[in-house]
This record gives structure tokens, C-alpha cells and sequence, in this order.
């Protein structure tokens, strides 16, 4: 998804927990009546392990007419990942790719030197109301994999490990944890998991990846007796054994991190690189049409912002 135009993420308030280094409130901004909240990037907290960008996207319901159109627009640095829990999008791609990502598949497209796609609601919810919610978050390639050749992969809901004990269920995404391991391939040390917690229930986190930090997307969660609402990030200090915990009414969570990267990156719009001037020549060559075309998508896109 293209990088919009909203403001940055907010420090919350003080709270008592210790195992806590920073907890972020979301911004939101509104895209043709779709809500977004970003938690990263913020001011204070730029990354967690490789994760660069996290977007909420939804929950939504679009009304019959209405229609997610992110026209194709440009990448390079990092791999997407596209997250449903609702609805369907559909993906095309400078490589020719175009399928329908469904609820609990994931698609990685890495971008490397440089990939073009579209996200848009598929033909056949476009005459009637539908609903879109899900998650689109990015991570930075490492320092040697910054310019590799683009790429995509797209994996299904049923391929991925499913877990379920002490009131807690879910998947894991990207990663391992648990003695479990997804299909999934990425280029370094990354954790991904979708995690539902009943009333009480419990979920240690691995204190081998060496950032962590969870998004709760609905419910309340329990973290060493502090109580955390909805719609909050919470970046945990790296080494302590934590364990999240069901609220009253239980909740729902996304676990994520991994391992830091080795160099700082920078991020403008949709480019994400260790150099300032690789964003510049990207910035060119999108401006200059330098980017491939997507394949069946070739009528619009989103121009380069000014500034």
C-alpha cells in the first residue's frame, strides 16, 4: 500500500509497567471513508527488528459503489506484507502477478531495486457492500539485500502453523516460535504472529528474538497486572520474559519483531534504503516512468508527491 500523506503516531502515556519501552498510540487518517492507524514509523521509535511500517487497515465496511483503489505506485528497499482478517484485495504486480489475497493468507512482495503493484477490490464485491480489515506492514531488507531482483510469494492460510493451549490460539505467520515454524521466507530473523487470547489466557513471548513488540487490535490485554485497550503498540524491552494475557473480554493480537537491522534506514513515500541518495534516484526514476509497468493496471497511478 502507498505511503499516505498522515500525520505520525503518538507517545502514550506514562504506565507502570517495567517491561514496557515505549507504548504508541495510532494516528488515524481517513481514505475515501477507509480508516487507517499507523504505529510506525514514530519520532521515537523508527523500527522494531525489521518491521519499518505498521499499518491498521479497517475494520471498514464499504458500501456498495465504494471500492479499495490503491493505483500502482513504486518500491525498493523492503518486502510488503499484506494481511487480511476480512474481505479480499487484489494484487498485481510489475512481475506480472495478480491474485486475490483472501482472509489469513499473507503476501510477501519484495521489492529490492525496485517493484510496481496495485491494491484494489476485485470485480466481483464491487456492486455490493463489503467489508475490508487487516493489517499492511514492511520490512527492511538488510544491508547486502537492499538492491537484490524483486520478487513475490503469496501463502496460504492452510500452510501455516496453527497453535492452541492455556486459552490462547492463532497462527504463526512469519517466523518460529513455540517449536512451530512458518513456510514463509524472509531474509532475516522475523517474528509474525496472530494470536487470540481468551479471558485469562495466556501467551509467553519467545525472549529469542531480540525485539519484540505486539499491536492489540480489538479486547483488552493484560501485561504484568497493567491493562492495555484496543488499537495500542506496545514495544517491549528486549530479554525480558514476558507473558501477554487476556483482558475481561479477552483480545485479539499481533505479535511481531525480530532481529535489529545493522544500519539505520531511511524512508520517504513508498522507498525505504540505508542511502539518502539511492531515495533520490528512486524518486527520478519514478518521476521519469524508469519503473516497470503492471500488467493490466497500466492507466493510473499515484504520482510522486511533491516535497
Amino acid at each position: 500500500m502507498s505511503f499516505f500523506p498522515g500525520n505520525d503516531p503518538q507517545v502514550g502515556d506514562a504506565f507502570a509497567c517495567d517491561a514496557i519501552e515505549h507504548l504508541i498510540i495510532p494516528r488515524s487518517s481517513d481514505i475515501g471513508g477507509f480508516a487507517v492507524r499507523r504505529a510506525l514509523p514514530t519520532a521515537r521509535r523508527r523500527l522494531v527488528g525489521p518491521f519499518i511500517f505498521f499499518d491498521r487497515m479497517g475494520p471498514a465496511l464499504l458500501r456498495a459503489g465504494d471500492a479499495l483503489d490503491v493505483k500502482p505506485h513504486p518500491h525498493i528497499g523492503l518486502s510488503t506484507v499484506t494481511y487480511l482478517f476480512d474481505g479480499e484485495i487484489k494484487h498485481r504486480d510489475s512481475l506480472g502477478t495478480e491474485l486475490v489475497i483472501e482472509p489469513g493468507d499473507i503476501n510477501l512482495m519484495t521489492a529490492g531495486r525496485g517493484i510496481v503493484h496495485s491494491e484494489r477490490t476485485p470485480e466481483r464485491l464491487r456492486g455490493a457492500a463489503h467489508s475490508v480489515s487487516g493489517l499492511q506492514t514492511w520490512l527492511a531488507l538488510p544491508d547486502h539485500m537492499e538492491e537484490i531482483d524483486p520478487a513475490f510469494a503469496h501463502t496460504a492460510r492452510a500452510d501455516m502453523p496453527e497453535f492452541a493451549a492455556d486459552g490462547a490460539r492463532g497462527r504463526v505467520v512469519i517466523g518460529a516460535t513455540g517449536g512451530l515454524t512458518s513456510p514463509v521466507k524472509v531474509f532475516s530473523d522475523t517474528l509474525y504472529v496472530d494470536v487470540t487470547l481468551e479471558a485469562g489466557g495466556r501467551f509467553p513471548l519467545d525472549t529469542a528474538h531480540e525485539e519484540r513488540a505486539v499491536y492489540i487490535l480489538s479486547g483488552t490485554l493484560d501485561v504484568a497486572g497493567d491493562v492495555f485497550a484496543a488499537d495500542q503498540l506496545l514495544v517491549f524491552r528486549p530479554g525480558d520474559p514476558i507473558t501477554l494475557k487476556g483482558g475481561e473480554a479477552g483480545c485479539h493480537v499481533m505479535v511481531f519483531g525480530g532481529a535489529a537491522l545493522s544500519s539505520k534506514r531511511h524512508i520517504w513515500w513508498n522507498f525505504v534504503s540505508s542511502s539518502k541518495e539511492r531515495i533520490e534516484q528512486a524518486k527520478e526514476e519514478w518521476r521519469s516512468g524508469g519503473f516497470d509497468i503492471v500488467p493490466g493496471d497500466e492507466e493510473e497511478f499515484v504520482p510522486l508527491p511533491a516535497g
